[in-house]
């Protein structure tokens, strides 16, 4: 029984890593994409 438990604990944490290290890739191209927009804005182009 404490092994199940064990086995459901560590793959949960293994899913929710994962989730998070895909949120946090997607946080950091969103906010690539809004300083390539802002240098675009200076240059006098649109985004």
């Amino acid at each position: 029984m404490v092994r199940k438990f064990m086995m459901l604990f560590a793959a949960a944490g293994l899913t929710f890593g994962a989730a998070a290290c895909n949120t946090v890739q997607g946080v950091g191209e969103d906010i690539s994409s809004a300083g390539e927009c802002g240098e675009d804005v200076l240059d006098g182009r649109d985004c």
